[in-house]
């Protein structure tokens, strides 16, 4: 299969084709001249959309990295064949850095007002990874090991509150334990419309609506279908709300319906 082959049946937009195109030069990097290559940040939606390409183009050496386990975004590093994934996480001068901002004494910035302050000084998105608070007035940012220089020289604060900076090992990050709330339902059948509307609390109608808007995904890919099935694992996520995944499908109630153990995000 010829790269314009396979943009042609695994790109769905032409914003998708432009991102899946730039992952093959670097993928073609690693393969033809032996050196490490990386993609920037992917969001957890553009990783399913890499992960799709490099299943269709036979699964090539790739590790999906965002510092720290269970990191959001990541990016995708590529491995040529003289190294291994583990001599890539261990070493000091890889492609992703970590900054730590100390903040005034009862400050409390939230998510919001660090991304903010970031891009404000003109750095993209894709060079930014996860945003970890693990204590009030304490932050820590994963960013692109060229991107730190920036950081440190130029980033002074966030909303109204000045920051101390310091570079830090990535063994060092400190995300905080997800917050989840259980919730127990059963559903006469397991759509993605009655799913949606168990895990997020809401009437068939409403969850419906979501998702023929375009604001739901499964498993971080964009769906329009309500009679979607959904499966044990499954993860959920409607823009506005937030997200839940179906961490059991037990079976059938004595009434005939489907059990679900959800698990939501708060």
């Amino acid at each position: 299969m010829t790269k314009k082959e396979l943009l042609d049946r695994c790109a769905h937009s032409e914003e998708e084709r432009v991102l899946l195109a730039r992952v093959l030069d670097k993928l073609e990097l690693a393969q033809s001249r032996g050196v490490p290559a990386h993609t920037p940040f992917l969001s957890p939606g553009e990783r399913a959309s890499v992960t799709d390409l490099l299943n269709a183009w036979g699964r090539p050496r790739h590790l999906f990295w965002g510092g720290c386990e269970g990191a959001e975004r990541t990016v995708c590093a590529f491995l040529p064949d003289w190294q291994e994934a583990e001599e890539l996480l261990a070493d000091p001068e890889g492609p992703l850095a970590a900054v730590e901002g100390e903040f005034p004494k009862n400050a409390a910035p939230g998510h919001r007002d660090i991304l903010g302050s970031l891009m404000g000084l003109g750095l993209a998105r894709e060079k930014l990874g996860d945003i970890l608070l693990p204590e009030e007035g304490r932050c820590q940012v994963v960013v692109l090991r060229e991107a730190a220089p920036i950081l440190l020289s130029q980033w002074e604060g966030a909303g109204r509150w000045k920051v101390k900076l310091r570079e830090i090992p990535l063994s060092d990050l400190a995300p905080r334990p997800a917050q989840v709330k259980t919730i127990r339902d059963t559903v006469a059948a397991p759509r993605l419309d009655a799913v949606l509307a168990a895990g997020f609390s809401l009437s068939r109608s409403k969850a419906a609506a979501y998702i023929s808007a375009g604001k739901v995904a499964v498993n971080h890919r964009d769906c329009l279908k309500g009679d979607k099935q959904v499966e044990e694992g499954d993860v959920l996520t409607c823009r506005g709300l937030g997200k839940c995944v179906v961490k059991e499908v037990p079976g059938q109630s004595r009434k005939g319906r489907t059990m679900l153990v959800l698990e939501r995000y708060v």
